[in-house]
């Protein structure tokens, strides 16, 4: 039997594609090359490329092919590890579902939709999930730090709508730190969140499907050092601790679970996904902050710590993830 030919694509266009490269390493070196032929494909702003005796190969945008020593390949599917655009916002999803070729994670429409942080909770919250209360601000509509003030209760977070990595994200106390909170956030996107900070624990889990069946991964409790778990606190070691599974009373641990389920289903997502919740134990409430839809897999980030606690290896893992994109 012949082996299937799995493009796996890495880099993006932002910011995050640093992170992209490192998630790469663990990917390549768990995919079961025993069953899948695998090309690393680089999405770089330069070109898509294929790198193949220390030459990087063009990417036919046509059909997606390359051609290596006067042989085209094409692909039975592919493995997406873009964090940021194009990966995580939908772009790719849609160009492959042009092109009939089917890929590990959520479709174009929810990719884009769960890249809005404001559009994900407020569907969210449509499929009875609870969020925080927020705000939606435009570049374009600009409004007072004092209207703000007037909806929201402070504490708040401020944070670009758009992407996933924590950048150009500040927690105000007071409202004279407010001005310079939203200008920052505006330097990374022209739309941006403000939302009341909940109290609690942080927990975020994995999620995925397998056979049709949605399977949530061990949860983990985020303890952050800093104020809140904002970029350096996500990719500066020792500026967070993450237990792995969360020490956490099973009733707590089963409403997590049940919110992370339905908000998989509701957002009609696939592939693995990882969801951010704050638990509320004053109201006994877990609110849902945000998915992310391609989440970091280098071997410190949390889905590889949520495989390994469940008892999978990541080979197992990313074989699940590539079968299961044949049945959609």
């Amino acid at each position: 039997m012949s082996k299937k030919k799995i493009a796996f694509v890495t880099g993006g266009y932002s910011g995050e594609a640093v992170i992209s490269y490192k998630s790469a390493i663990t990917i390549e070196n768990n995919i079961d090359l025993d069953i899948y032929e695998v090309y690393k494909i680089d999405i770089h702003p330069t070109g898509w490329w294929f790198e193949h005796d220390g030459e990087d190969l063009p990417v036919d945008k046509n059909d997606f092919s390359i051609t290596v020593d006067g042989t085209k390949i094409t692909f039975d599917a592919v493995l997406i590890g873009i964090h940021g655009t194009p990966g995580e916002d939908g772009k790719l999803q849609g160009y492959f579902d042009l092109l009939k070729i089917p890929y590990t994670s959520c479709n174009a429409a929810t990719s884009a939709l769960t890249f809005n942080k404001r559009y994900t909770v407020a569907v969210a919250a449509f499929g009875g999930i609870a969020v925080a209360k927020s705000l939606h601000l435009f570049k374009h509509s600009p409004v007072t730090p004092a209207y703000i003030l007037q909806q929201l209760a402070l504490p708040v977070f401020v944070k670009p709508n758009n992407g996933g990595s924590s950048i150009g994200m500040s927690k105000v106390n007071n409202a004279d730190e407010l001005e310079g909170a939203l200008e920052k956030a505006f330097k990374e996107d022209d739309q941006v969140l403000v939302e009341e900070f909940i109290k609690g624990r942080e927990f975020t889990i994995g999620v995925f499907k397998s056979k049709g069946e949605i399977i949530t991964l061990p949860i983990t409790e985020i303890i952050s050092k800093k104020d809140f778990f904002d970029y350096e606190a996500k990719y500066v070691a020792g500026m967070s601790e993450e237990i792995t599974p969360a020490q956490v009373d099973e009733s707590i641990a089963e409403k997590v679970r049940a919110n992370a389920k339905l908000a998989y289903q509701v957002l009609d997502c696939r592939g693995i996904v990882r969801i951010d919740f704050i638990y509320d134990e004053q109201k006994a409430v877990p609110y849902m902050l945000e998915i992310n839809t391609v989440p970091g897999q280098s071997e410190a980030s949390i889905v590889p710590q949520q495989v390994r606690a469940m008892g999978w290896t990541m080979k197992q893992f990313y074989t699940a993830l590539i079968e299961e994109c044949f049945n959609y």
